[in-house]
């Protein structure tokens, strides 16, 4: 009967043989599952030395495991050679050309959204007003009740709003429908004369289309202190349109309704594009609404404790989204949350 070490030294040996003839990775796989294998020709082997007595054993099992390191170590061999020539082959066919240039990294651009609120407060802090943010989730009371909505006012039509939670027996709250709440924080935080501008994220439960979305962005204004007049709003407002749409634009305003203000007012600039004769952008009337403000009611100054005797201000509202769309000629708002990388590339 062969001895173990004589079939160890035969497998060992054909081992080496096979593993000359190997062409490729495939076939180097299939070598090393044949003898190395859980189930190889050289572990079936060790597998039988349970059966020899302790001093065979030993001999023998050292035996083993200078073979398989052996085939362990010719095995790794020939994968770093199959590795080099593979390299080799996929440079030599123009696979890899390390002489090339890398490719650039695509750089990242701002949001139109987040460039037209830049444009829109850099605008109005060049005229002296501060840049203030406020929460998403507010309270009743200072999203409506403080600005002369009060809860049984038919004006809370007005705002499709988003409750959050709350007691209609108690003040609740909501996600902001407009930032407009704002004011009223700002006015109870501090005394005239006030100069800011609040842009964020408002909220509305209503259907999406071209011309709606569901969250959009808001930027409101506030101008409180003794002797304001309905005349520093209208000067704030054209020089705004001018710096935003261009030297040349006319503005107009018309009498409009806000809760908050009194008088209130929507202003309106002619038409960039048919220079006022009437086109299907603004509609055939020659102008185009972009924004409505009014003077601070009394009632709201009287609500933060304000005396309107003394003071007097006026507040605006707008959609970064509307001037975007207008000023780049953009037909859907809701391209602005598309993340369509083809229109976010245009900006």
């Amino acid at each position: 009967m062969v001895s173990l070490s004589t079939q160890l030294e035969g497998i060992q040996e054909q081992a080496q043989r096979d593993l000359g003839e190997v062409k490729d990775t495939r076939e180097l796989e299939s070598w090393r599952v044949t003898y190395l294998g859980r189930r190889g020709k050289l572990t079936l082997l060790l597998r039988k030395l349970s059966a020899l007595a302790l001093e065979e054993r030993r001999a023998i099992g050292s035996q083993a495991n200078r073979a398989k390191e052996t085939l362990e170590k010719l095995l790794a061999e020939r994968q770093q050679s199959f590795k080099s020539s593979e390299a080799a082959r996929r440079m030599a066919e123009g696979h890899i050309d390390v002489t090339l240039p890398g490719r650039a990294s695509a750089l990242g651009r701002l949001h139109p959204i987040t460039l037209m609120l830049r444009d829109i407060c850099s605008t109005f802090a060049s005229m002296g007003f501060d840049i203030v943010e406020g929460p998403e989730v507010e309270w009743e009371r200072y999203n409506f009740d403080l600005l002369n909505i009060p809860r049984d006012h038919p004006a809370r039509d007005m705002w499709d709003t988003l409750w959050v939670d709350g007691d209609e027996n108690a003040s609740r709250r909501l996600l902001r429908t407009h930032t407009s709440p704002m004011q009223a924080r700002i006015m109870q935080g501090q005394s005239p004369p006030i100069r800011v501008v609040v842009p964020g994220k408002v909220f509305r439960y209503e259907a999406i289309d071209a011309t709606h979305e569901s969250q959009f962005y808001q930027v409101e204004g506030l101008a409180v202190d003794e002797g304001i007049t309905f005349a520093d709003l209208k000067g704030t407002l054209y020089e705004f349109a001018r710096r935003i749409f261009g030297e040349e634009r006319q503005v107009r305003f018309n009498c409009s309704y806000f809760p908050f203000v009194e008088p209130g007012a929507e202003m309106s600039i002619d038409c960039f594009v048919c220079k006022g004769g009437g086109c299907n952008i603004c509609k055939e009337t020659g102008w185009i609404e972009i924004m409505g403000a009014g003077m601070v009611h009394p009632r709201v100054l009287e609500g933060v404790g304000y005396d309107p005797s003394v003071y007097t201000g006026f507040a605006f509202g707008l959609g970064p989204e509307r001037i975007a769309m207008l000023k780049y000629g953009i037909d859907d708002i809701r391209h602005f949350l598309a993340n369509d990388v083809r229109f976010l590339r245009q900006f």
